[in-house]
């Protein structure tokens, strides 16, 4: 813009003053502000993010880790304490804390690529995003397993699924396998490169090149979006929009517990990963070529913006042992007698906690109630 500045003056000057000048000089100043300007307009933007601070990433992603490992191991220890007593979302809930498990064992690896580089080699390269693909579409798929679940519990009042638990083993392998092969696109591409604009610094990206590598990658995102965002919103929406009304319609006492935890579950979800699904939308457009205002501020926001929503998105492993498991009377009592079984807490203090949620938890008798609701 500046260049484009000066030769807009330097050719007014010339203007007024041609008839006092040399035509060689008038040649040189024209050909010397041409050049000038096209060099910066077809200056590259810098790969630098602007505004982005990778120590704070940093600490993020590990905080994010250390939390889902924590809240994630609670509940696959107090679901194996059941045994027994376990429901069919009780075992899709499991799995699920399994996938938040392996997703968030993934976060030290980008926190620390964020901010020193790819220091970790190919193979864990390939590895580590295989790894978090695979436990994204699983964890995807077994939100809408467990809405699924409830909707049939509840709205359908059958408990087919709770009393055949050899078919709800059969959804999570089913589950595991499809996000297995879902991930496999992701795993094969990435590999580490070290481009020329990031002055030296390895990173763990997709090797992609030429117009079939831009297919490629908006054929990866299209798939994201749509079988690992979009349909599980869907059937999400479905069943619990279902569940709700079907509650709302009942006298049953813990209806507006129930619908406090639906609510909160698809909120959740959607507050995590829409804007990171919105964002990555954007920028895949951008790099098709779709959007005609691209300009490096644009490009710098769009980017800002892509490492923001993934922290909230990455966020969401984090946040649902609490919306599954921690606000659940039933999850609570198991972990309470676990506890106690082990000599952690006295008996006292396992009653205390127990006579608060004895009232409300007195009509949950049946094999449906799972630790969520």
């Amino acid at each position: 813009w500046l260049a484009f500045c000066c030769q807009k003056s330097l050719l007014q000057v010339m203007t007024t003053w041609e008839p006092y000048l040399d035509p060689d000089l008038l040649d040189s100043i024209f050909n010397t502000s041409f050049s000038i300007y096209e060099e910066a307009s077809s200056s590259p933007c810098s790969p630098v993010v602007r505004g982005l601070s990778t120590l704070g990433l940093l600490v993020t992603f590990i905080t994010v880790c250390v939390f889902s490992m924590l809240g994630n191991s609670v509940v696959v220890y107090v679901v194996c304490y059941m045994k027994k007593r376990r429901a069919s979302t009780d075992i899709y809930l499991m799995h699920l804390a399994l996938a938040d498990l392996l997703f968030s064992i993934t976060l030290p690896f980008w926190a620390v690529s964020h901010h020193s580089g790819w220091i970790f080699g190919n193979f864990l390269c390939k590895l580590m995003s295989g790894l978090q693909e695979a436990s994204f579409y699983s964890g995807v798929f077994l939100l809408a397993c467990i809405s699924v679940d409830r909707y049939i519990a509840i709205v359908k009042a059958t408990r087919f699924f709770s009393s055949r638990r050899h078919l709800v083993g059969l959804m999570c392998g089913g589950v595991w396998l499809a996000a297995g092969v879902l991930s496999l696109p992701v795993a094969v591409k990435r590999e580490i490169m070290q481009p020329e604009d990031l002055r030296g610094e390895i990173i763990c990206y997709e090797n992609l090149t030429g117009e079939s590598g831009d297919h490629w990658r908006v054929s990866v995102r299209v798939l994201r979006h749509t079988i690992g965002f979009f349909l599980p919103l869907i059937v999400m929406f479905f069943c619990y929009g279902s569940t709700v009304l079907t509650l709302f319609h009942s006298r049953n006492q813990q209806k507006h517990k129930a619908m406090r935890v639906i609510l909160a579950v698809v909120i959740a979800f959607v507050l995590c990963w829409l804007p990171h699904n919105i964002t990555v939308l954007i920028d895949t457009l951008m790099r098709g070529g779709s959007l005609g205002f691209e300009t490096c501020e644009v490009r710098n926001t769009v980017d800002l913006a892509l490492h923001a929503t993934e922290v909230m998105a990455f966020m969401h492993c984090a946040v649902n042992p609490v919306l599954y498991a921690f606000i659940g009377h039933k999850f609570r009592n198991q972990l309470l007698s676990s506890l106690h079984k082990h000599g952690v807490i006295s008996k006292r203090i396992q009653l205390a906690y127990r006579k608060g949620s004895a009232t409300s938890s007195g009509s949950l008798k049946s094999r449906n109630t799972s630790v969520s609701l």
